[in-house]
């Protein structure tokens, strides 16, 4: 990878750290910024994807460990480095989802070489959807009390939590419990209460029929 004006993103929860990589890597032509957890990185590649990201593996609230798993699924086109004082040598970590390992301690030139050495992966890039797109959710029973909820799974940091129902519009939104995303959601109808409207103004519409049920959308 040619470092410049290559963009990176530092996560490690020690401010200690973020700065000297972040200072390090901008004084050899990096453009570096700096997160210091998981939820803060997926805000931070949610403004401006970098094609390098640096994670820590122990953190708290949402861990390296976690991020590079969601990173690959979300924003496959990144390149990630794990790194960590855990492990010893240059082999990536059992089931860690990243392309390369630092060991925390090393030197700025093992770095270099690391970073240099990325292997050029084509992975497709995911167009990510529309905030204001509903995320349909079916209720967990049939249920309607004021107490009834449903579970969602947050479309960017993949966690999923309880969200309590109330009386009023079909289309909602809440906030992710975790990483703060705004989600917008709306409550499939049951099939025996579902007008034939109900999908008119959707961008694609699914054909109801008379004899099947619908599961899911």
């Amino acid at each position: 990878m040619q470092n410049s004006l290559a963009t990176l993103l530092i996560v490690d929860d020690e401010p200690s750290i973020r700065q000297l990589l972040s200072q390090m890597l901008n004084e050899i032509g990096y453009r570096a910024r700096c997160a210091e957890d998981g939820f803060t990185a997926l805000r931070e590649i949610r403004n401006e994807a970098p094609q390098l990201l640096l994670s820590d593996l122990r953190m708290p609230g949402m861990s390296g460990f976690e991020l590079l798993s969601v990173v690959r699924r979300r924003f496959p086109a990144i390149q990630t480095i794990a790194m960590s004082g855990s492990f010893s040598g240059n082999e990536v970590p059992s089931g860690v989802a990243a392309d390369a390992f630092y060991q925390k301690g090393s030197s700025l030139l093992a770095l270099m070489r690391i970073i240099e050495g990325l292997p050029q992966i084509e992975r497709q890039t995911h167009q990510l959807a529309s905030n204001e797109m509903p995320l349909w959710i079916h209720r967990n029973s049939h249920d309607y009390s004021p107490g009834a909820y449903v579970t969602i799974a947050c479309p960017e940091c993949l966690r999923t939590f309880p969200q309590t129902l109330d009386t009023g519009q079909q289309k909602r939104k809440t906030n992710c419990i975790y990483c703060r995303t705004l989600i917008h959601y709306a409550i499939v109808p049951p099939a025996d209460r579902m007008p034939l409207q109900v999908f008119q103004n959707n961008a694609a519409v699914i054909p109801i029929r008379q004899s099947a049920s619908i599961s899911s959308y």
